[in-house]
């Protein structure tokens, strides 16, 4: 019994310990809640903490989950350096100048910031945000990249480009996009056509400013610049940064912060440099050698050409050689270039010849290799032509072909990295960078002999080369003239046997006698002139050529000792002068005076460098002055006749200006047709007025100027094509909006109220007494809001009868 009355009583005794238990425990969580709440917040914000230090990526930087999932659904994981920087700085709401090199990720680092700034929708009429790029790939490329970035938020983006329809462009403005992108010349167009004001526009971005510059639209950018508001946040992005942009920062920019990165080394690190020295005719040989047995069949390739003539050439001979390629200039047809990109970019085909309209326009993300089959003639575009390659982490290798009359273009730009111009030797290896040397002649003759059969076979490809060598003549004309100093340099590096390059000494096994023979044969120089060979003492030609030889014999002998003096003596300030010479392009007291703020990768750093060469370069004069005596310089009082930075200034100097491109018809960088080149200036017209010829393009009161897409407008960028257009809509001031924006007529809006209906009605069906004479009804192309949910309600009442019906007839059948 003891046993049983036991069990009950624990059962019993259990349940008021629990009520007790729970009891106090609610008693205490009431009286201690808001000590809870603040202890579960603290461990929140430890985890957030915890969780961004953790990541150190776009989470940390304070984004939307709309834009964080946008970056995060596109791939990107870890923010570059410029991002990193510039993206923080842009949120703040501050002025930016950044600095970075092409492939660095600057898209990405003004449209996130500026997608996280606009949020959503704005019921506000016109673009809250303008991004003006260069050329028409470009903003092409930046319109698909916001696309993907903003694709979980309701933000909407449209471009204006150059060779588009103008009456789609004027109805995607009135659609009152958040963002637009554009081309500055035909961008100014549409501003001029609408008499925009732009007074809604916070966020302007110049991407590739100094691109804008060099292609001539600083008026456009000027014009631009006066029509926005002064709250307004600029942002400009470039891979250089000449003066002209610091004097434009200046003037446009309010206590602008400066981003630089990668100032230092303007090649990425990860880019492997071959230069081959060559003559003319063998180029094309020698690519073919490249793209067989020296570049993988896998690999991406892009091939920069002096002129379209030379990638239509290249382009059959290829095909021919059975290597698949496909090609892009700036007079191909829009369709046909997108095609072709998307063939490259889809690696259907391997190769692609483009022109210099490619160095910034196209993207290839997973580009291999760059082969610079006519060497560039300026520093800068060296440096955007091989900075598609080798981008993101990525290795690449640019090939260059350097022919005799563009050596010294190589000294240029070697003087312009800060580098030392390196020759191949015996002990080279292969996988070195930097290296200059030759082609075995046994190489280059396999592959001659296939382009022989190949021309002998084919007139068309005979025609072709004659057109490429007319063409090379007026591209000759038009380029650069290189530096006096690069020329002689040049002259002497050229005097010397240079060795065969390590990619094809595997090929010259056996070739060395045959190859110094050849050098032999080409420096082969007689003693003695045609007056002397089988002639007596006797003849006069003899007796002259004599007297010559006396007196100038020891004159020669004496400066050809100087000059090699000379090169013994330039060799370790060439040196010197190379680590020098790697200054930024603008001075240290301009930048500080220009910006407020100067962000750089580690500011430390660069100084203690700095400290280090000075200190290395003075140590390196005490001893130069200990070995030989010091030049007449005083170090202490001399003036230099240039600046220190000269070499890198002048390798990133700008072209002429836009009225002095349009009255000199010259191939500027992006040219690679010939078609300017034979529009000179005594081009005749007739006048009707004067009944004469006269000079159309020379004429200072002939005030048109050229569009992107061709065409010849007034200088005023003012025609009737919006007129044409609102009247072919039927849009009226109440309808076409834009009130913030427009002036005269448009001013009263997109967001002013409309009429009652009953108005409309009224005007639309006012009699025939107020009709004169019989008017033709165009369907406007824009409805309202009250016509759209009329549609919407039609729609629904249809649907509803319908699906009434079919209830009833299943009911119907139900029944039977």
């Amino acid at each position: 019994m003891g046993k049983k009355s036991k069990g009950p009583k624990k059962k019993h005794d259990a349940k008021p310990r629990k009520k007790k238990q729970a009891a106090e425990a609610a008693q205490s969580f009431l009286e201690d809640e808001s000590e809870e709440e603040d202890f579960d917040t603290m461990k929140l914000d430890a985890a957030a903490a915890a969780n961004k230090k953790k990541s150190g990526g776009f989470q940390a930087m304070g984004l939307s989950h709309a834009i964080l999932k946008g970056i995060l659904k596109r791939g990107y994981k870890q923010p570059t350096p410029i991002q990193r920087k510039a993206i923080p700085v842009v949120l703040e709401g501050r002025d930016v100048v950044a600095m970075a090199r092409t492939g660095s990720g600057k898209t990405a680092a003004f449209l996130v910031p500026i997608l996280e700034r606009l949020g959503g929708r704005s019921p506000h009429t016109g673009p809250r945000a303008l991004i003006l790029s260069p050329t028409r790939e470009l903003a092409l490329q930046t319109h698909k990249f916001a696309k993907e970035l903003g694709k979980f938020t309701d933000l909407r983006s449209t471009v204006i480009l150059g060779g588009d329809s103008m009456e789609d462009q004027f109805e995607a403005i009135h659609e009152n996009p958040d963002l637009l992108i554009a081309t500055p010349g035909r961008f100014l167009h549409v501003v001029m056509e609408m008499n925009l004001r732009l007074n809604s526009v916070k966020y302007v971005v110049f991407d590739e400013a100094d691109r804008l510059f060099e292609m001539g639209f600083q008026e456009q950018l000027t014009e631009v610049l006066h029509r926005l508001p002064e709250g307004r946040q600029t942002l400009l992005f470039s891979a250089t940064l000449p003066r002209l942009l610091v004097d434009f920062a200046r003037a446009g920019l309010s206590e602008p912060v400066l981003i630089r990165l990668d100032v230092e080394d303007k090649l990425s690190e990860q880019l492997k440099t071959v230069y081959v020295m060559c003559r003319n005719n063998d180029k094309t040989a020698i690519l073919l050698h490249l793209l067989k047995h020296v570049i993988k069949p896998d690999e991406l390739t892009f091939i920069f050409v002096a002129t379209r003539h030379h990638a239509e050439y290249l382009r059959d001979i290829l095909e021919r050689a059975g290597v698949s390629c496909t090609y892009a200039y700036s007079s191909l047809d829009q369709a046909a270039r997108r095609i072709n990109v998307s063939k490259f970019q889809a690696r259907q085909v391997p190769v692609m010849l483009v022109t210099d309209v490619a160095a910034r326009g196209l993207d290839i993300p997973l580009l291999d290799n760059v082969i610079n089959y006519s060497f560039p003639p300026r520093p800068k575009l060296f440096v955007h032509r091989v900075g598609r390659v080798a981008r993101a982490g990525r290795t690449g290798t640019a090939y260059s072909l350097v022919a005799p009359d563009e050596a010294p273009y190589l000294l240029d730009l070697h003087l312009f990295l800060g580098r030392e111009l390196s020759l191949s030797n015996t002990n080279s290896s292969p996988e070195e960078s930097g290296l200059c040397g030759r082609v075995p002649q046994a190489v280059i003759d396999e592959e001659l002999e296939l382009l022989r059969c190949m021309q002998q076979q084919s007139v068309d490809l005979q025609n072709m080369e004659r057109v490429c060598s007319n063409a090379m003549i007026q591209y000759l004309k038009s380029r650069p003239a290189p530096s006096s100093e690069s020329v002689k340099r040049m002259k002497q590096y050229l005097r010397e046997d240079l060795p065969a390059h390590p990619l094809f000494q595997v090929q010259s096994t056996g070739e060395d006698t045959r190859a110094k023979l050849l050098e032999g044969m080409k420096k082969f120089k007689p003693a003695s002139t045609i007056f002397e060979i089988g002639n007596t003492g006797k003849s006069a030609a003899f007796a002259v050529m004599k007297n010559k030889r006396r007196k100038h014999d020891n004159l020669i002998e004496r400066l050809s000792a100087r000059g090699a003096q000379v090169a013994e003596e330039e060799k370790p300030a060439a040196k010197s002068s190379n680590v020098s010479s790697s200054a930024i392009m603008a001075g240290e007291e301009e930048i500080e005076q220009a910006f407020a703020t100067v962000i750089d990768n580690n500011t430390k750093v660069p100084s203690r460098k700095g400290a280090k060469g000075s200190a290395a370069s003075q140590s390196a004069a005490t001893k130069s002055k200990k070995a030989k005596p010091a030049s007449f310089k005083d170090e202490q009082f001399y003036i230099p006749h240039f600046a220190s930075d000269f070499h890198s200034e002048k390798g990133l100097e700008l072209e002429k200006t836009f009225e002095q491109q349009a009255s000199q018809a010259v191939l500027d960088l992006t040219g690679d047709d010939d078609k300017y080149l034979r529009k000179q200036k005594s081009a005749l017209k007739w006048d009707r007025k004067r009944k004469r010829f006269v000079r159309e393009d020379s004429d200072p009161k002939n005030k048109k100027i050229r569009t992107e897409s061709g065409a010849w407008i007034p200088a005023s960028y003012k025609s009737d094509v919006y007129k044409q257009w609102r009247k072919k809509a039927q849009m009226d001031a109440r309808d076409e909006g834009s009130g913030d924006d427009e002036e005269g007529e448009a001013g009263s809006g997109l967001g002013k109220q409309k009429a009652s209906a009953c108005d409309r009605l009224g005007k639309r069906h006012s009699g025939p007494a107020r009709q004169k004479g019989p008017k033709k009804h165009f369907r406007r192309e824009l409805k309202t809001k009250e016509e759209i949910l009329k549609t919407r309600k039609r729609k629904a009442r249809l649907n509803y009868h319908v699906k009434k019906k079919h209830m009833e007839r299943a009911a119907k059948k139900r029944r039977k």
